[in-house]
């Protein structure tokens, strides 16, 4: 659904397309890639936050072991990433897709990677994600733009219209 609707809108523009490795995103970023006729480049730095023993564990084993994470240095479980080693994963790659000549980029990624994203587009200190909190949605779109006069805008967050079915014509 979200490529039904999204590509009628990107049709006419120049894409680049980004995706984590990871099978979730890249099986969310096929359809889009497929229907606007481009390629994906896979992309580990837009992989989630890699959350050491609680890899493969279920959702309550995390809730019932996970550790307050009060600094963003702080490990939420032995042997994880850091919300700032995700922070630093990820800011060159904001840096060079910003510097991409398409009128369109798009990613695909994680929650709490887009939610970092959401920071450093918005050039925000990584301190700030110890006092706000941003997360992408399952299925939410986002739009990043940059004005002519360089102030950067998100002009659309977690929109989740695009994964209802398409209007029939």
């Amino acid at each position: 659904n979200i490529a039904e609707n999204l590509a009628p809108e990107l049709a006419d523009q120049s894409i680049k397309i980004y995706s984590s490795d990871l099978k979730r995103a890249a099986q969310t970023a096929a359809p889009l890639a497929e229907k606007l006729g481009v390629e994906i480049e896979y992309r580990q730095e837009l992989r989630e936050r890699n959350l050491g023993e609680a890899v493969g564990k279920s959702v309550e084993w995390l809730r019932a072991h996970m550790v307050p994470e009060p600094t963003i240095d702080s490990r939420m479980f032995p042997g994880s990433h850091s919300r700032r080693e995700v922070w630093q994963r990820l800011d060159p790659f904001c840096q060079e897709v910003q510097g991409r000549p398409e009128d369109t980029v798009v990613l695909v990624s994680h929650g709490e990677t887009l939610g970092m994203w959401n920071f450093l587009w918005l050039q925000l200190e990584p301190a700030a994600m110890e006092r706000v909190l941003m997360w992408g949605k399952a299925g939410g779109v986002s739009c990043f733009e940059i004005e002519p006069d360089g102030r950067r805008k998100i002009s659309r967050m977690g929109d989740l219209s695009y994964i209802r079915p398409p209007a029939e014509s």
